[in-house]
């Protein structure tokens, strides 16, 4: 009997410990995956209601400036374009951004960043994905990229001669960003002022406007205020908001990963409910000397739905014990890699090892239920 119990309180170790490992790892998982959203989105952006452009006027300028709680804010102007350079070509979107956007969205704070940030109306960053599709290069002032964009009008494209159909402008690219395959092909920046003289917009129209808030700020009353200043204008997003697919997809991989792991441990504690059984027949004429000794059924039932919490409480709080020492080994360490550079990421999160310390109690209870309802009369009377 005691190999059985040691069996059982095993897998409930091994169980307990391998369901922490995985939700550590996902929690690390959904972090890496979110941190470039840090550089390319805000705490706050405000997008126009309908459309793809709106007006801000300078006094809804000034009254942003004297908005609390804002350290900083930025305008962009945003369309998609058609890059050309050394007879390749490539459709991404340009962003006319002005002098405060870095204070807003630290994009050049990238782990891999080359040159420098000079965006003035010759020079602009592109992302590592267009560098290599168009095959351009820092600072090449022979040879700048080429952008193109349909001039806004009447009328179908092909009724007007191909050089009175497309805006052009040139830039010479300063720096090269990568963080994340799809955004490296996708933006390349530029000067607000061209930007919008290349889509003969002026100096009024934005397609979104940036907020860096204070820790502390008070972010419903901030969309308050703002909205209040853009009467049905805008429609203001946060950063999770702004990435609602991608959250929405990490906490269904999050929750999937979570049931398929709790039902291997539904599946190891029918070891603990058939441990427990083997106990109670082992010991069937103890139960009977007891019995007959006054002892109450629902004390002898009490005595092994004990020992069942017991082993898995234990056995739970043993397997979250290791699976920290190695989650901690990891982030110390980092003894697996994804790349030769790169640890695999994981986070040590407390409420991970309630959610499996609770998991192995609420499942130890139902366990411990089921096998010590098998003590009664007719079983002691055997």
């Amino acid at each position: 009997m005691n190999i059985i119990n040691f069996i059982t309180f095993l897998v409930i170790v091994i169980g307990s410990a391998a369901l922490f490992i995985v939700l550590s790892g996902f929690a690390g998982l959904k972090t890496f995956s979110l941190s470039y959203t840090n550089m390319v989105d805000p705490d706050l952006k405000a997008l126009p209601a309908t459309g793809k452009f709106f007006n801000i006027s300078e006094e809804q300028n000034k009254a942003l400036q004297d908005l609390p709680g804002v350290i900083a804010y930025s305008k962009e102007l945003e369309e998609k374009v058609y890059l050309t350079h050394d007879h390749k070509s490539h459709i991404a979107y340009i962003k006319g951004i002005d002098s405060t956007y870095l204070k807003t969205t630290p994009i050049d704070s990238s782990a891999y960043f080359y040159g420098d940030w000079e965006v003035n109306a010759l020079q602009g960053v592109a992302g590592q994905g267009v560098v290599n599709l168009l095959g351009l290069s820092i600072n090449n002032f022979r040879s700048p990229l080429l952008i193109r964009v349909p001039k806004p009008g009447d009328g179908l494209l092909g009724q007007r001669q191909l050089k009175d159909s497309y805006n052009e402008a040139s830039l010479v690219i300063s720096g090269i960003y990568q963080i994340e395959e799809e955004l490296d092909r996708k933006y390349i920046f530029a000067e607000l002022p061209m930007v919008q003289a290349l889509l003969e917009k002026d100096s009024t129209q934005l397609s979104g406007i940036n907020f860096k808030l204070q820790y502390n700020a008070d972010i419903t009353e901030l969309r308050n205020k703002i909205t209040a200043i853009f009467p049905d204008n805008v429609i203001l997003k946060d950063r999770i908001e702004l990435n609602s697919t991608l959250h929405r997809m990490l906490n269904t991989e999050n929750l999937a990963t979570y049931l398929i792991f709790t039902l291997v441990l539904i599946i190891a504690l029918f070891n603990v409910v058939g441990a427990i059984i083997m106990m109670i027949l082992d010991k069937q004429q103890n139960s009977r000397t007891l019995y007959n000794l006054g002892a109450p059924i629902k004390s002898l039932r009490q005595i092994y739905f004990f020992q069942g919490l017991l082993v898995t409480g234990l056995g739970g709080f043993i397997g979250v014990f290791l699976g920290s020492i190695l989650i901690v080994s990891q982030l110390q360490w980092g003894w697996l890699k994804i790349t030769p550079t790169l640890a695999y990421p994981v986070e040590y999160n407390s409420i991970n090892v309630l959610v499996v310390l609770g998991t192995i109690f609420v499942l130890g209870i139902i366990a411990s239920l089921i096998a010590s309802s098998r003590i009664n009369k007719k079983l002691i009377a055997q």
